[in-house]
């Protein structure tokens, strides 16, 4: 997978309590998918075995999410959060060994609880597609 131009520049716009906020505003804009991965990788940064480099990736994927205005602006129907896909699925890529069953679990808690009724089958190739 790709690597988007310069993601780690962004991880000064991380913080939990930003990406918190803006999953509860965006959840139904951005949708399962991308709430979903947004999850994974926010629950990963919590595992004690996750090295500084990957964390570094991370939270700069995690910022560009967060960010307010970026390469697509994100209340763009169907394209909105294109751009902050890519990023986060290229940040999943690149901590694939990461994704425990646990993780997985706590993400879909989390994702039922900001969506209610998911299809988890659409969510579950998120994390089948970066296996390659």
């Amino acid at each position: 997978m790709r690597k988007p131009k310069d993601v780690e520049k962004y991880q000064v716009n991380y913080s939990e309590n930003k990406l918190l906020r803006k999953l509860s505003s965006a959840a139904k804009w951005a949708g399962a998918k991308v709430v979903y991965a947004v999850l994974l990788l926010y629950y990963v940064l919590r595992s004690p075995t996750i090295s500084a480099a990957d964390k570094s990736k991370i939270y700069g994927a995690l910022g560009y999410f967060i960010l307010p205005t970026d390469l697509v602006l994100d209340f763009i129907p169907m394209m909105g959060y294109t751009d902050d896909m890519a990023a986060l699925l290229w940040a999943l890529h690149t901590v694939i060994n990461n994704l425990t069953p646990e993780i997985k679990q706590q993400a879909k808690d989390k994702l039922l609880e900001l969506m209610g009724k998911i299809d988890e089958k659409q969510i579950d190739k998120i994390t089948e597609q970066n296996i390659d």
